[in-house]
């Protein structure tokens, strides 16, 4: 199976439900956080059986929590999101997710932005450069923002101000 394909899948509709106003309880969200870090152990070590018997338990609490809350939507919004579900629980290799890009320096700090209509390319490519960061675009449809530890800081503050969003602490 898939885990962190259908990880991702799951990541994804709570997303959207939450875009459509669904408020997810803390012990879905924490479900779904564990999984993440139980397959990362299960990569470390894949003969751990029971490993995989918990990732199984709680990726399978979430999606019966998002599949009956996206009820509310139809019964085509559940089965287009189940029907992704499938396709990733059927992969059997997992890609590997980047930790590093090649090419930069070890000390420079980097994140990648999903540009949207509310955080237009343009804008983000323009805030970046005032703040004396570096920046490309990756084939992905990301940007890579990229430069000095305090810098790119105060550049995700200074996002997260001007687009509503607020810092967790």
């Amino acid at each position: 199976m898939g885990y962190l394909a259908v990880w991702k899948v799951l990541e994804e509709m709570i997303t959207d439900l939450k875009k459509k106003g669904v408020k997810v309880p803390a012990d879905i969200l924490n479900d779904l956080k564990y999984a993440r870090t139980l397959i990362n152990v299960l990569k470390a070590d894949p003969t751990r059986l029971e490993t995989s018997q918990k990732i199984e338990e709680y990726l399978n609490n979430v999606e019966a929590y998002l599949v009956s809350e996206g009820q509310k939507f139809g019964n085509k919004y559940v089965e287009e999101w189940i029907k992704r579900l499938e396709e990733a629980s059927r992969k059997v290799f997992e890609e590997e997710e980047t930790r590093f890009v090649p090419g930069l320096p070890r000390e420079q700090r980097w994140i990648r932005i999903k540009p949207s209509e509310e955080m237009p390319i343009e804008a983000l490519k323009a805030m970046a450069g005032e703040l004396n960061l570096s920046f490309e675009m990756q084939s992905d449809g990301f940007l890579l923002v990229y430069g000095e530890d305090e810098r790119l800081k105060d550049f995700i503050k200074k996002m997260a101000t001007k687009y509503g969003y607020k810092p967790e602490k």
